[in-house]
Order: C-alpha cells, then sequence, then structure tokens
C-alpha cells in the first residue's frame, strides 16, 4: 500500500512538473511573436491550412475545436490581413473553400523561424547529453499528446 501511494505521489509531482515548465516554455515561445496584431487562433488556423491544405470553414472549425460562427469571424480576419482566401467550393454551391496564400505562408514562416531561432540559442547553451534527453522527451511529449 506504501508503494502505491508512494507511486501515485511521484506522478502527481511529475504531471506537475511537466505541466508547469510545458506552460512555462509555452509562454516563452509565444513572446518571440513577429506580429502581434495576429491572434493566437488565427495563427492556429493558419497552421492547420498549412497542415491539412485547403478546407471548408466547416472543416477548418471542426479541426481547431470551435463553433463555425467563430470561425467565420477567424477567417474574415486572415482575410483582411490577406493570410488567406475563401473560394467557391467546385461541387457544391453551398461551401466555400478556404486556403492558405502565399503572404500567410510566408507570415506562419516568419512566426516559426523567431521561435526556433530563440530555442535553438536555448538549446546551444545546455549540454550534448542534455539535448539527447531532450530530444527523447520529445518524442514521448507527442506520444502522449496522441501526435
Amino acid at each position: 500500500m506504501r508503494y502505491a501511494n508512494y507511486v501515485a505521489t511521484e506522478q502527481h509531482g511529475l504531471a506537475s512538473k511537466l505541466r508547469l515548465a510545458v506552460v512555462r516554455l509555452n509562454r516563452r515561445l509565444r513572446a518571440q511573436r513577429t506580429n502581434s496584431s495576429v491572434s493566437l487562433t488565427q495563427v492556429s488556423a493558419l497552421s492547420t491550412l498549412h497542415k491539412c491544405g485547403p478546407l471548408t470553414p466547416g472543416e477548418l472549425a471542426a479541426k481547431e475545436g470551435v463553433q463555425p460562427p467563430s470561425m467565420t469571424r477567424v477567417i474574415a480576419a486572415l482575410e483582411e490581413f490577406g493570410f488567406a482566401t475563401r473560394s467557391p467550393h467546385p461541387t457544391d454551391g453551398r461551401q466555400a473553400i478556404v486556403e492558405l496564400t502565399g503572404e500567410g505562408l510566408s507570415y506562419l514562416e516568419d512566426e516559426i523561424t523567431a521561435r526556433e531561432a530563440w530555442l535553438d540559442k536555448r538549446l546551444a547553451e545546455l549540454e550534448p547529453e542534455e539535448r539527447a534527453l531532450l530530444s527523447q522527451a520529445a518524442e514521448i511529449i507527442d506520444r502522449m499528446a496522441g501526435q
């Protein structure tokens, strides 16, 4: 019984430490943004369009886990920035297709470059063994996240 309590306490402690570390790292990475006038929700939608290709607004909303009316506002803002375009669906006249523009892709690449440059600098400060350990941890975290 004591061992079970110890394991539960140890797992909770690890969960707490990991959660806090991920939150702090995420906060630091977000601080490296090149253009804060674009919301994180909008950046996420751009990333999804980049990863998945052209989508209907409903598909994009589903992948982002938001309601379609919210996604409609996000798409409108992305169009205003010139980062996305809406065009008629080729087979369903009631639908539209949302697609990343070249300007949207360029913005996304700039965001990624800025964040990764900051992270590369921090990683260069670590010992090789620590970087190897982080590489293994990244694989495990990806598996945990279901990616």
